[in-house]
């Protein structure tokens, strides 16, 4: 096995049974739904210029490259779990974007969403990271990738 295709095959393998679905779906719906309000100003988003501006005045710079990251990664990354296509690498990134809202927009306000504070994106970091150690489970398309090699 050369190594582009065990590197594959440990992206793609999972042990994860049913659950991962009942989890990747409506997570990877809210992210993509988040990404393209940033992306595209769906859903009664800002889009790319109104996003970039809001994250400029927050301290996040260069602000409109900062809102193609964090939609880029919540779109594309929501789309993948949804299909389960490269869920580990998509779970690591969504996590990474929930450390970021987490820390620089929302720590500082408590926890509840009343108060605009960090459960909601604590708990999309707590699915990104189950989904980043299960990988997409038995009805994915990282299931059919890693039982063709």
């Amino acid at each position: 096995m050369n190594k582009a295709t065990a590197l594959i095959q440990q992206i793609t393998t999972t042990q994860a049974g049913w659950g991962a679905l009942a989890l990747r779906v409506p997570v990877g719906i809210i992210f993509a739904a988040h990404g393209a309000q940033k992306l595209f100003g769906w859903f009664g988003g800002y889009g790319l210029a109104g996003t970039g501006a809001w994250m400029d005045s927050i301290g996040l710079t260069p602000g409109v490259v900062m809102a193609f990251l964090a939609g880029a990664a919540e779109f594309f990354g929501g789309l993948a779990l949804i299909l389960g296509f490269l869920t580990r690498p998509a779970a690591a990134a969504l996590a990474f974007a929930m450390l970021v809202a987490i820390f620089s927009v929302h720590f500082e306000n408590g926890l509840f969403m009343s108060n605009n504070g960090y459960e909601f994106g604590l708990a999309l970091l707590a699915a990104s990271v189950s989904l980043l150690f299960s990988g997409a489970g038995k009805v994915s398309v990282d299931a059919l990738i890693s039982r063709k090699h």
